[in-house]
């Protein structure tokens, strides 16, 4: 796979993927552009095809994952001020021709989120 951005996210305190979280993804240049807005499907990825296209260039990316209320759509009581509400992850792609795996692991107190290698 040559080029785009594929994000995948599992909820690892219950070992599920996080189906029906809503993603935001935003080009983070001097101005702030939102590439799209989706949820992650039963797989655990966010499915749009334009990370996997030509939009995806060199530059500063911010992916917005909802976390909170995802966690309240699934029906896990969190405190009224949860830890994680709305995650803010921002990173650069430094060479637009590879292929950008942006896999996040999450419970309710935590994350992680890295370059992986698909």
């Amino acid at each position: 796979m040559n080029g785009g951005l594929s994000i995948h996210v599992v909820d690892v305190s219950r070992g599920v993927v996080a189906a029906g979280m809503k993603i935001e993804v935003h080009a983070a240049g001097d101005t702030r552009q939102r590439l799209c807005t989706g949820e992650i499907n039963a797989r655990g990825v966010l499915d749009d095809p334009v990370l996997m296209s030509a939009a995806i260039v060199e530059g500063t990316y911010e992916v917005v994952f909802h976390v909170a209320d995802w966690y309240r759509a699934a029906g896990i009581a969190l405190p009224a001020r949860p830890f994680l509400d709305v995650v803010h992850y921002r990173f650069s792609i430094g060479d637009a021709r590879q292929h950008y795996h942006l896999p996040m692991k999450l419970t309710p107190w935590g994350y992680s989120c890295f370059r992986g290698g698909a």
